[in-house]
């Protein structure tokens, strides 16, 4: 592969596709969005009239030029348009979550190891500019020894969506599979692989028919606690972040604003997507004799294009690709620990 702009199939033009994917690769320089699979409807067309819109999987890889293949669909049809785009000789991303189970996760990585194929998935959220921060201080060693670390990720959606495949049955409906990926990943950057899992995956909304909340504890040694919350029924969120350390902590208390400006196609023009006001930078705490003295911690400048950034650089064979195929099984094992652990009410360790 030369230096020139790598060719990207979209598949899938739901809020994923719309939001989040396409116009993060068109903004990657050495990235060229070069056509956009949506089954039904003209929203990808009206949007990018300089890309091709095609109706199919087969459309699409026929596309010769196209060497990597976004995949942005509904859960339960990650793994087979996954596999497809292997076996056609593509390089692959899946949103998250990977699959619906490890099993299935488990081949994909099997195939695209024998087919010498990158496979990787979309962890975006390491890419908020608060938990970039979160990862200097902890790095620095501001808070001295961690011994809680917290991630919440709260909505208030009391309404039920009939027809949302998110609030069926299906395969990778819920809460678990669509938020806890971004979490876990969150714990495993900081700290790596847990020793043990507790977990309680419940339903808080009368007539829901998936799951929509969620409390998992990751258990660490000398009694650190990395824990993972997630409610559809928070009017009032909770703090977004908060550490605590044997020598002071911190507390975020808003969402990086990304998600929200993407959502709505408020991209700025220069800078990082996800700058804040100094109001909404975290606040940390550290003591100061008898007081406490604070100071606000500037989230980092970076922003979900540095995903992508990544991938066009492994794909250019000059780094690794940020997020590996083992790192994507481990997350998909801790989600089928943490449904264990919550289904056993007990606690599950992690065994090699």
């Amino acid at each position: 592969m030369t230096d020139s702009a790598i060719e990207v199939g979209l598949i899938g033009y739901g809020l994923a596709g719309r939001a989040f994917h396409a116009p993060v690769i068109r903004a990657v320089p050495g990235m060229r969005l070069t056509a956009i699979l949506q089954r039904t409807g003209n929203e990808a067309a009206e949007k990018y009239p300089d890309i091709r819109v095609v109706r199919s999987l087969e459309e699409l890889l026929a596309i010769r030029e196209i060497l990597l293949v976004v995949i942005a669909t509904p859960n339960d049809t990650h793994y087979s348009f996954a596999w497809q785009c292997l076996k056609a000789g593509r390089d692959v991303v899946v949103d998250k979550p990977f699959t619906t189970s490890l099993e299935e996760a488990r081949s994909l990585v099997d195939f695209a190891n024998r087919a010498g194929r990158l496979i990787t998935v979309y962890q975006n959220r390491r890419y908020d500019g608060d938990f970039q921060a979160i990862r200097k201080l902890v790095a620095e060693g501001s808070l001295g020894r961690i011994v809680r670390f917290e991630t919440n990720y709260d909505r208030y959606r009391p309404q039920l969506k009939p027809g949302a495949w998110r609030e069926t049955t299906r395969a990778g409906s819920g809460i678990l599979f669509d938020i806890a990926p971004h979490l876990i990943d969150h714990a495993l950057v900081l700290f790596g692989l847990p020793e043990a899992v507790t977990a309680d995956v419940r339903i808080e909304r009368e007539n829901a028919l998936a799951d929509d909340a969620f409390d998992i504890m990751f258990h660490y040694p000398r009694g650190m606690r990395a824990v993972l919350r997630s409610s559809i029924l928070a009017a009032a969120p909770r703090p977004r972040f908060v550490l605590h350390g044997t020598q002071g902590s911190f507390v975020k208390q808003t969402f990086d604003p990304q998600e929200n400006n993407l959502r709505h196609g408020n991209i700025p023009a220069k800078g990082a997507w996800g700058a804040e006001p100094e109001e909404n930078y975290g606040l940390l705490t550290i003591p100061d004799g008898e007081k406490f003295k604070q100071r606000r911690i500037p989230s980092a400048s970076c922003d979900y294009r540095d995903f992508y950034a990544n991938l066009r650089d492994a794909l250019l064979a000059k780094t690794e690709a940020a997020v590996s195929p083992e790192w994507a099984l481990n997350v998909m094992r801790l989600l089928e620990m943490a449904r264990e652990s919550s289904e056993r009410l007990c606690t599950i360790p992690w065994s090699q």
